[in-house]
């Protein structure tokens, strides 16, 4: 059985942004713009994306 995986990309730059925030974009694996990042399709990945919407956008979801 494979394991799902989801492609996301950051377009949003973090510089006027909690540093919370950053944090999550570090726990992603992000943290330049136009970086991109497969990760498996957790819910842990998902909340995180949906506390970044205005940072990452999902590219593809397998």
């Amino acid at each position: 059985m494979s394991k799902k995986t989801i492609t996301i990309q950051q377009y949003g730059s973090p510089i006027r942004c909690p540093e919370l925030q950053r944090l999550h974009l570090k726990g992603l694996g992000l943290g330049k713009m136009h970086k991109i990042r497969v990760l498996e399709d957790t819910p842990s990945v998902r909340g995180l994306i949906k506390k970044l919407p205005h940072l990452v956008k999902v590219i593809k979801e397998d």
